[in-house]
């Protein structure tokens, strides 16, 4: 929320286009939580000792999602002269599939969103990143609020530290945006999913 009011006061913010991208994202997400994900089997298969487990499984899925949108953000990293007008049935429409993948990765956030928005909404890098923060707010605050429905044991301490440091990383990140060109931001946000998504890969098959 924080991050995305700055970049509202930066002019970054695509506040209809969130709202498109968001509500069906949503929609698809708790589908394949409540109804998808709990029917998967907890252990699929095995070869030899390897036992292919849902997690390991959702694990693999999330790197290679994430290294396919690193790419697709390094190799494509010229702003568009001029930014195509937004058709936003279309943009629901990839709201509610990133609503799927996410729904089962349980993650996705900006490496997914941020690109959607770039090649499939036309939004320019800077655009894309603020309309991201608005769209990941709403995601969570439904996603939180559910589950506070359950009356879950939360460890506060833990939350309000997390949050207070990631706020801070929001408005160092945001002082730096304004002085980073958006066809910059593009490889260098590129590159930092690409290493976490080759990490997540070795961590699950060989730094076990």
């Amino acid at each position: 929320m924080i991050g995305a009011y700055k970049h509202y006061k930066m002019g970054n913010l695509q506040i209809k286009s969130a709202i498109y991208f968001a509500l069906p994202s949503v929609l698809s997400l708790l589908f394949i939580r409540k109804i998808v994900l709990p029917r998967i089997p907890s252990h699929l298969f095995s070869i030899g000792e390897f036992v292919m487990t849902r997690n390991i499984l959702i694990m693999v899925v999330f790197a290679l999602l994430m290294i396919a949108a690193s790419v697709s953000m390094i190799r494509k990293s010229e702003e568009p002269e001029n930014v195509k007008s937004t058709n936003y049935i279309h943009l629901s429409l990839i709201g509610c599939g990133v609503g799927f993948i996410t729904g089962f990765l349980g993650a996705g956030g900006g490496f997914l969103i941020i690109p959607a928005l770039i090649f499939l909404a036309g939004l320019p890098m800077k655009q894309a990143v603020g309309t991201s923060l608005l769209i990941i707010f709403i995601n969570s605050a439904i996603g939180f609020g559910g589950d506070l429905l359950g009356h879950p044991s939360l460890d506060y301490r833990l939350l309000f530290s997390v949050t207070a440091i990631a706020i801070l990383g929001m408005l160092i990140g945001t002082a730096l945006s304004k002085k980073i060109d958006g066809a910059k931001l593009k490889p260098l946000f590129g590159w930092l999913v690409l290493c976490m998504g080759i990490y997540i890969i070795l961590k699950e098959f060989v730094l076990k």
